[in-house]
């Protein structure tokens, strides 16, 4: 495993800090070949990178859903070698995905744990402007899990609050419109069947269409980035 160019290798403590576990659980998941090994550096002290966190998160939301560390182990057998933190956020989104949604109680030192790092006044205010918890300043606190993770990683985008809720309202807008049409596709689909096929289609619908709709989202978006770049360049 080699770290991405630019990305500040992390000791196995900045490692556990970052992705809210301890150090004895990241061993743990090393030995069992849940994680890749760290790059060996100077003093043998061992280096991790983006896709051991990744790895980390994909392990935590698979854990979320009730699945057991041996179902964990083949999940992440069956996953190719060589996939990046990008395709492994791509995986634990549709993962997240299955879970219905739910706003937990916490302590403010729990919700800390679980983001991974401390939280400024700063940061309270930016994720309660996204929904990420419903109060800024209380304890405990009420947080939507699913979008905790999601919340703290633009807790660091350099994108203003404004950007980002705006961003924010187009997803949804966008998401709502095509669920909406899905919908009416599929229930047409099945309008004349009997009640087995309806529910058939129900089990597999979610995590097939939501896993279809990131990959086009994905390749559309990265059209328009390599757009976007390209004709910058140009200028």
């Amino acid at each position: 495993m080699t770290t991405d160019a630019g990305d500040t290798p992390l000791t196995i403590d900045e490692l556990a800090a970052r992705a809210g576990v301890t150090v004895r659980t990241v061993r743990f998941y090393g030995s069992k070949g849940l994680l890749p090994p760290p790059v060996i550096g100077p003093r043998r002290v061992g280096h991790y990178g983006p896709d051991h966190l990744a790895r980390l998160a994909l392990i935590e939301e698979l854990q979320q859903q009730g699945m057991t560390l041996s179902a964990i182990e083949r999940y992440l057998r069956q996953l190719p070698a060589d996939l990046t933190p990008h395709d492994l956020a791509i995986h634990r989104a549709v993962v997240a995905s299955w879970a219905p949604d739910a706003v937990d109680t916490v302590s403010r030192e729990e919700l800390e744990r679980r983001a991974g790092r401390p939280l400024t006044p700063e940061d309270m205010e930016r994720l309660a402007a996204m929904n990420v918890v419903m109060e800024a300043d209380g304890d405990p606190v009420r947080v939507d899990s699913g979008l905790l993770r999601l919340g703290v990683q633009l807790l660091d985008v350099p994108l203003s609050q404004e950007a980002i809720l705006a961003a924010r309202k187009v997803l949804v807008e966008h998401s709502r419109a095509a669920a909406h049409e899905l919908s009416q596709l599929f229930r047409g689909e099945v309008a004349e069947r009997d009640a087995r096929d309806v529910r058939s289609l129900s089990a597999h619908m979610h995590p097939l269409v939501v896993q279809a709709l990131l990959t086009t989202f994905q390749r559309s978006l990265r059209e328009e980035l390599s757009e976007w770049v390209t004709g910058s360049g140009t200028d």
